[in-house]
Formats: structure tokens, C-alpha cells, sequence
């Protein structure tokens, strides 16, 4: 069985991240989904998601297209949950841009070998958590 694992913040679900999803099941039998830890998110998006990441767990693992939800790791160790999870495939967002620059080196240290893809934006004038923030 393939295992697809993806990573995101996942605050206000909206259509670019259920297009993400289902681009990145595409890539695999299994979906995995972390979900970032609070701290993670305001470490790296310098500000507080709407909704906990309890909240934001709950709502992904709702979701049929995902196979497993788990919370990111407590720890600086950001690569740890891969090398747990063992992915054949990782896929990141078009603007995912924290802990990426290294990923491919990392994970080779550590005997890992995913293939990692880009998936493409889905009308990102509309469909962008930002965008939604500022609506609500």
C-alpha cells in the first residue's frame, strides 16, 4: 500500500485545500494527514490559527478523502513524524515553504527516500486561507 503523507495548518477549510487533498490521495493508496501543532503555526506564520489545532484535527479527520490524521510534533525534531510515518510519497502545497529547503537532505540522513511533489494552487485569487480570514 502507497502511503501519501501532507502537512498544513488546515484552519478554515476551504476548496484549495480540498482540492490539495484530493490531488495528493492521487498519489497514493493511503493519506496521512499532520496537522501543524499551535506553536508551529505562529513559529512560522507569526500569528495564532482561528481554531486549536484540537478544533483543526477534528475537522481533517472528518474528512473522507483522509485515510489518518495525526498533530505534528511537540519537539524542534520537525522530520521526526516522517521517519515514524515512513511515506513513499510527500506532497507539499504550492506555498508551503517552512521546513522544505532541507527536506530532501534530511530525510536521506535518515534513510528515507519519499518522492516529494509540488502540488499546483487552485485558484489561489479565490481560494486561500488568508482570503477567507479576512471574510470572516
Amino acid at each position: 500500500m502507497k502511503k501519501t503523507l501532507v502537512f498544513g495548518t488546515f484552519d478554515i477549510l476551504h476548496p484549495g485545500h480540498e482540492y490539495f487533498l484530493k490531488e495528493a490521495k492521487r498519489h497514493g493508496d493511503q493519506l496521512v494527514v499532520v496537522v501543524a501543532r499551535d506553536l508551529t503555526v505562529k513559529q512560522v506564520k507569526k500569528l495564532m490559527p482561528d481554531n486549536n489545532e484540537l478544533e483543526r484535527l477534528k475537522i481533517v479527520k472528518k474528512l473522507d478523502i483522509v485515510d489518518n490524521a495525526l498533530l505534528g510534533s511537540m519537539d524542534n525534531d520537525k522530520y521526526k513524524i516522517i521517519e515514524e510515518i515512513k511515506p513513499d510519497v510527500i506532497c507539499l502545497g504550492y506555498d508551503q515553504k517552512a521546513f522544505v529547503d532541507d527536506l530532501k537532505a534530511e530525510l536521506e540522513k535518515r534513510g528515507l527516500k519519499p518522492e516529494i511533489v509540488r502540488i499546483g494552487a487552485y485558484q489561489p485569487e479565490e481560494h486561500k486561507s488568508s482570503y477567507y480570514k479576512e471574510k470572516h
